[in-house]
């Protein structure tokens, strides 16, 4: 791991800390605390499921001592982060002329960039190998996990394109800002997961599906939460809690089959 790769994983932290405590403690009051107004409450929730999953990831990339154990990661933030400044650039009407919209601007301004160029610089740190003591993951499950990405990825691909679109059918009510913007969470799992299709190591996704539920686990208290926010008349209602509820089961699930092989494998050695 280069130390700057360190580095911005510890600066982008307390951000990611700030702007999560400031959407799930005062989702009424983004407005005023936040970059711009976020309505319903359960859409500044989403956003901040997002953030918590970055901070256990980017507190790993801080510490982690092979860059194979990120490396996934970081096409999916490249991603998110260019959505969001799309979206910004977008609606720059609808955000407030306050300190946290300014830093909001700056950092996906820059962010996806400076994440770009240090996934490139750190291209040749990975060999390809696995661990001395590693787990691969079969080809059903890593075809099937990709699967579930995909179908999330989608969901956000048409939140983003066509917002207005999505607007009369999501599950809760959005704007053309608030869309994109969960089209761009939703964008995440899916771009991780493609890493899946060519890379059987469990050391190398170990992290990324810790995150993946942890931000899994804040939308489900989040819609539990916020239940009078869903639109229980739209059947998109519907696939979206049972995404959520199959990728909570499905990531838990093998997170755990994959962490009992490790433990095995550790045994055996």
């Amino acid at each position: 791991m280069l130390p700057a790769t360190r580095a911005v994983a510890v600066l982008i932290v307390p951000f990611l800390l700030v702007a999560a405590t400031l959407l799930f403690a005062f989702p009424t009051r983004t407005a005023e605390l936040f970059a711009w107004g976020i309505a319903p409450p359960l859409s500044a929730y989403l956003l901040a499921s997002a953030y918590v999953g970055g901070i256990w990831f980017f507190l790993r990339v801080a510490i982690a001592r092979r860059w194979h154990r990120v490396r996934h990661g970081f096409p999916a933030v490249v991603v998110f982060a260019a959505a969001l400044l799309v979206a910004t650039l977008l609606h720059l009407d609808r955000f407030s002329e306050n300190l946290s919209f300014w830093t909001w601007l700056v950092l996906y301004l820059t962010t996806p960039f400076l994440v770009a160029g240090l996934a490139f610089a750190q291209r040749r740190s990975d060999s390809g190998e696995a661990e001395v003591v590693d787990v691969l993951i079969p080809r059903l499950a890593r075809y099937g996990l990709a699967a579930v990405g995909a179908s999330a990825f989608a969901f956000g691909v048409v939140l983003f394109v066509a917002p207005e679109l999505a607007i009369t059918v999501w599950a809760w009510e959005l704007t053309p800002l608030t869309a994109e913007v969960t089209g761009a969470v939703l964008s995440l799992t899916g771009v991780v997961n493609i890493g899946l299709l060519r890379d059987p190591r469990w050391s190398a996704f170990r992290i990324l599906f810790q995150a993946q539920l942890i931000s899994l686990a804040a939308i489900a208290a989040s819609l539990a939460l916020r239940v009078d926010d869903l639109r229980f008349d739209r059947p998109l209602t519907w696939a979206f809690l049972a995404l959520v509820a199959g990728a909570i089961i499905g990531y838990g699930g093998f997170t755990l089959w994959c962490e009992s092989r490790l433990r095995r494998t550790r045994s055996a050695t």
